[in-house]
């Protein structure tokens, strides 16, 4: 087969029921794409017939290809072992379970291959049964990051490159768009119909709304200050450090004019030079990681396109 240039990135935990229909689809539907593609699954540590049913249908279509995690590692790592595993410049992200159909899948890249995107969501159309909780992370996305994108949380496609900028974090990828907006990529948008799941059982949980928000803040804190973090640590001791400077002033003329008791006041002036400090302290050990984290991912880009080439 020529080399792909748009790879369809499948994450599967327990969707042997799922994954031939799937695959029949995509045999049907992917076609449409005028461009060469393939679609890699990745096994993500499941206790069915997973394995097996994939094994069955690779020998069937040579677009298909998979991989396989021994224990269950989370979508994350199952788009970053597909990624490393794909050889499309173009990466589309797809759940096995047939909620969303892979006749989509080329409207879905059109802006894309037509130079007017990077990355492209899709937005839900249809009965969602997490439609609320879906609505609250989109509008605080949408306010905290300054997106202007609908549905930030569903299937999408993007350039390969966008995916170096995601960190190997769990769940993080869904902050993949906001990622790529701070990274200057072009957003873009179109609907996808949703369909109710036929078999297997959903693997998301009302468990993970707060795991949820502990990393929208997390990402918010890492895109604002991740590669300044003297912004937040540096002035934060500087001012620190400042009020303690006139609070000791303030105590020492109180101390030599008034005679007054002094001694909590320089309690808290010490405290405060103290914090003020280490604060900075961190903010230049922050500087430091901030640095070799920006070279890490350059290594990780040139190794990229070197294996490409």
């Amino acid at each position: 087969m020529s080399m792909p240039v748009v790879s369809v990135l499948v994450p599967a935990k327990d969707e042997a029921e799922n994954l031939p229909e799937f695959v029949r689809q995509c045999a049907a539907a992917l076609p449409a794409l005028g461009v060469p593609f393939e679609v890699v699954v990745v096994d993500d540590g499941s206790r069915d017939d997973t394995g097996a049913v994939l094994a069955a249908l690779e020998a069937d279509h040579p677009f298909l290809r998979h991989v396989t995690h021994r224990r269950q590692r989370g979508i994350a790592d199952a788009l970053h072992s597909a990624g490393s595993e794909a050889r499309g410049s173009i990466f589309v992200f797809y759940p096995a379970d047939l909620q969303y159909r892979p006749e989509d899948i080329p409207a879905l890249v059109a802006p894309i291959l037509a130079g007017t995107a990077d990355i492209v969501t899709g937005t839900k159309q249809g009965k969602y049964e997490k439609a609320f909780v879906s609505t609250v992370y989109n509008t605080l996305c949408r306010w905290l990051f300054g997106v202007r994108v609908t549905d930030l949380n569903s299937v999408k496609a993007y350039r390969r490159e966008v995916m170096a900028n995601v960190p190997l974090r769990p769940d993080w990828h869904r902050f993949m768009v906001v990622i790529a907006a701070a990274e200057g990529h072009r957003l873009s948008s179109v609907p996808v119909p949703l369909y109710p799941r036929t078999a297997g059982v959903s693997k998301f949980g009302w468990t993970r709304i707060p795991v949820g928000v502990l990393d929208l803040l997390s990402v918010w804190f890492q895109l604002r200050f991740g590669r300044k973090p003297m912004l937040f640590f540096g002035l934060g001791g500087a001012a620190l450090f400042l009020v303690g400077l006139v609070a000791g002033t303030v105590a020492v003329v109180l101390r030599f004019t008034m005679r007054a008791d002094v001694a909590l006041l320089v309690n808290l002036v010490q405290t405060m030079l103290i914090t003020g400090v280490v604060l900075f302290g961190f903010g230049l050990v922050g500087e430091l990681v901030a640095g070799m984290r920006e070279e890490q991912r350059e290594l990780i880009r040139r190794f990229d396109a070197a294996r490409r080439d």
